[in-house]
């Protein structure tokens, strides 16, 4: 009989994975970068632990968007004030806060539950091709799980 494991939080070796995000696609760029924050590339994925790896996105500012959308995707917030409504296109967010665009493509594509905010945590994202995390000694990331890369 054989028993399936469940690892624990102390039994994950958590890496970092390096993401050049130039000239990517950002839906196609956020599942794969969703993928790895939650660990479900790994053979010892567990829903209820945090599995997955540390992510950093340079060149966030690069990053394409397919059809119309720099123009007519919209990002909104609300202060909870009446008349708080804000909104911004794709091309204001990518001209004001690139980094943003990413972290909420991403932050979509996890699930909603109490482990999302800790997940998204281990995602950094940076405008330019700079980083503070050289000392970590980030790989880079594997995009198309079928390419030899």
């Amino acid at each position: 009989m054989t028993t399936t494991k469940s690892m624990k939080a102390g039994d994950i070796r958590q890496e970092w994975h390096i993401v050049d995000a130039e000239g990517l696609v950002l839906g196609r760029l956020a599942t794969r970068i969703a993928d790895v924050l939650r660990g479900k590339d790994k053979p010892c994925y567990t829903s209820h632990v945090d599995t997955g790896d540390f992510v950093v996105v340079i060149n966030a500012e690069k990053i394409k968007l397919t059809g119309n959308k720099l123009l007519l995707k919209k990002y909104y917030h609300h202060s909870t004030w009446p008349g708080g409504m804000r909104s911004w296109t794709a091309k204001q967010m990518l001209d004001s806060k690139p980094e943003e665009v990413i972290r909420l493509a991403v932050k979509g594509m996890l699930p909603k539950n109490t482990l999302n905010r800790h997940i998204l945590t281990k995602l950094k994202v940076y405008a330019g091709a700079e980083h503070p995390h050289a000392a970590q000694q980030p790989k880079p990331l594997k995009l198309d799980p079928k390419s030899k890369e």
